[in-house]
């Protein structure tokens, strides 16, 4: 045999275990072999290829990233149109989807549907002829797209060829592959980092920077972005039917295409599809990707056909849209406001919107050296974020907007509070007050004592902290342990009834834990966390107040800039006289009791936890693995036989869920301290 037969023969061979192992690692999440296998296999391809480039055919792995593209993008006309989805916002919205089914269908049994998390990327079409890729187009106006053929190929999880895991399973003569090309959050945040080294525009959000990355003229850019690719659904079909959209991704995830199966339901009715939209909008900040929303689909493709399509958006489906945590405003001014710790932050006022469901009018923008990166004036438009559904920030500006009638804006020389001289610090970009009595200190440090993770002492608001302290009648928080009657009936608004539930919740508050306690000092770098972990190091206050640096130092969460923090803060002599006045004042701090002690009345064996909410330590995946390792058990859903739930940051609607059917409700930190992580 010939030398080049011989070598067509090992280049198919070695495409397809190239092929094969690509499927195993970006659609299985599972390889069967290690990286340098892997690279040896696909060095020994480049080495025949380039010995025989005649037998280099454009399905071959070799051939992901192509010449850059010659005067733009060609168009491509979509042979079954790419429809947009109509959106539904509210539960009442998905129920009136379901009535107009089944009036259209005069159907009465049961309906099934699938459910998908709506990822916020960008719509393409994968046309594959005999297995072999041929076009990739974006979806356009939904007729006509644009050919990203050539981008396309270097996204690692889209195949080639599709693959037949059976050799008697026969594959479609042609079929048109339709999905979504998205970038997850963490690449994101990576390669806005890498941009801004480079001193490169940054992208807005995870869609831009997949849209931005698949319509680059060079290959070679593409190829360099960490682009992704999920399938949900199909155009034209040849030599192939399916009878429902499960079977439809079960049978896509089979050919090679990557299907987001873990994340996508099939459910019995409309209810049973509304709990799992729910349920999506309640993981959303855990997942790697970002999505807007869950996608409802009729599962019968037979009634799919029946119910055809409106002018633009098919009837069978419906976008089901999350709050948005994005939106357009405008800046109509800046100004500066000083933090417990001294810490000037500029704060833009804005043009409300809504955002998340919240009414936003005010938004951080952090620091000089942020506004300066970001190129943020006054009087600009901007896209603005609740960044984790919580506090609002800048993203970006939208430049093009800009009339040349805005105004760059400066931090001040001196405290807008007090007047004291300002002098940004060498070792951050934080502009600090260095007075300690200026106001906005003293009354911030006096907010974060009362406020409900530290001290909980209800009806203390920051409206009521104000008067408090421009009235004279209190100096620092000690002194709210010594409020009377007298002081507070003559303030604005205030009941002699209000008063006393105050003075109520003032003489509760002088017994607390030793976490609240620490925590509430507002000990700079000390913040909920820390403060935990120092009480269960030390259990009692004398024995962290007595500690040095190296006993600070010997916890494994504690680093030299924290330690620091805590001995700075305990050998101020005023620090000193104001724990003093405290403990005179009533203050009683429980002791810490052991580890192995805490919570044993209530071990996980044999109970039931649901989560809701982005935990910070754990992914969702690690908490239910924590929860079934201590022989406790996961649900989805809140029922009255629900144990526990377990809440982090931007709880959904379990949290209001659980309150009415009183179920315990677990913080983060109780959840792992039960479970001994802590």
């Amino acid at each position: 045999m010939q030398e080049i037969e011989k070598a067509k023969i090992e280049l198919t061979a070695l495409r397809e275990k190239i092929d094969y192992h690509n499927y195993r690692y970006y659609i299985l999440d599972d390889p069967e072999v290690s990286d340098a296998e892997y690279d040896h296999l696909l060095q020994r391809l480049l080495h025949i290829e380039n010995k025989y480039p005649e037998l280099i055919v454009p399905e071959s792995p070799s051939q992901r990233v192509g010449a850059p593209i010659e005067g733009g993008f060609n168009p491509v006309r979509h042979s079954v149109p790419m429809l947009s989805l109509e959106n539904g916002f509210s539960e009442k919205d998905v129920k009136e989807f379901e009535k107009r089914i089944r009036r259209l269908l005069e159907y009465t049994n049961t309906i099934t549907y699938t459910v998908e998390p709506k990822l916020d990327g960008l719509a393409v079409e994968l046309i594959y002829d005999n297995s072999i890729l041929k076009t990739a187009s974006t979806r356009g106006d939904g007729y006509i797209g644009e050919d990203i053929t050539s981008n396309a190929k270097t996204i690692k999880s889209i195949p080639l060829r599709l693959l037949s895991p059976q050799d008697s399973l026969k594959l479609p003569e042609h079929i048109e592959v339709r999905g979504e090309i998205y970038m997850e959050k963490k690449a994101f945040q990576q390669l806005n980092k890498e941009r801004e080294k480079q001193g490169e525009a940054l992208f807005a959000n995870p869609r831009n920077a997949a849209a931005g990355s698949v319509r680059q003229l060079d290959p070679h850019i593409t190829a360099r972005r960490p682009l992704m690719f999920f399938s949900y659904g199909i155009g034209l079909v040849s030599g192939w039917e399916f009878a429902s959209q499960i079977e439809l991704l079960t049978t896509l995830k089979s050919w090679g295409l990557r299907v987001n199966t873990e994340h996508i339901k099939e459910c019995a009715n409309i209810d049973e599809a509304i709990g799992h939209c729910r349920y999506l909008e309640d993981i959303k900040h855990d997942l790697p990707y970002e999505i807007d929303g869950a996608v409802i689909k009729v599962n019968s493709l037979e009634m799919q056909k029946n119910l055809g399509e409106k002018s633009r958006s098919p009837r069978w489906a419906l976008a089901y849209k999350f709050e948005p945590t994005q939106a357009t405003t405008k800046i109509y001014s800046i100004d500066v406001q000083v933090g417990r710790t001294g810490a000037l932050t500029p704060v833009a006022h804005l043009k409300p919107v809504e955002v998340g469901g919240v009414n936003v009018s005010r938004a951080t923008l952090h620091n000089q050296e942020e506004i300066k990166r970001k190129d943020i004036k006054e009087g600009d438009t901007v896209i603005i974020q609740r960044a984790g559904d919580v506090i609002p920030e800048v993203v970006k500006v939208i430049k093009a907007k800009r009339t040349g009638k805005e105004k760059p804006f400066h931090m001040p020389d001196r405290c807008p509070v007090c007047g004291s001289q300002l002098a940004p610090p060498d070792d951050e970009v934080v502009i600090r007050c260095a007075n300690p009595g200026c106001p906005a200190q003293v009354t911030g440090g006096i907010k974060h004592f009362v406020s409900k993770d530290a001290m909980d002492i209800d009806g203390l608001g920051d409206k009521l902290v104000d008067q408090l302290v421009g009235l004279g009648r209190i100096k620092d928080a000690a002194d709210i342990y010594h409020l009377t009657l007298e002081d507070l009936v003559p303030l604005d608004k205030m009941a002699e009834k209000l008063a006393n539930n105050i003075l109520t919740a003032i003489n509760n508050s002088k017994k607390t834990t030793l976490s609240r306690f620490i925590y509430s000092l507002g000990i700079r770098h000390v913040g909920e966390h820390v403060a935990t972990v120092l009480a269960k190091k030390f259990r009692r206050f004398d024995s962290l107040q007595n500690a040095d640096k190296e006993d600070l130092l010997s916890i494994k969460e504690i680093g030299p800039e924290i330690a620091d923090s805590i001995l700075s803060y305990f050998s101020n002599n005023k620090n000193i006289s104001f724990i003093n006045r405290l403990f005179e004042a009533g203050i009683t701090i429980e002791e810490m009791p052991l580890e192995k002690e805490l919570f044993k009345e209530h071990p996980f064996s044999g109970k039931l936890f649901v989560l809701t909410g982005a935990l910070s330590t754990l992914t969702r995946a690690e908490a239910k693995k924590l929860i079934e390792e201590k022989k406790g058990n996961v649900s989805a859903s809140i029922t009255s036989k629900t144990d526990y739930l377990v809440v982090g940051k931007s709880p959904g609607s379990k949290l209001a869920r659980a309150k009415d059917l009183s179920v315990p409700i677990l913080s983060e930190e109780e959840f792992l301290t039960i479970a001994g992580q802590e």
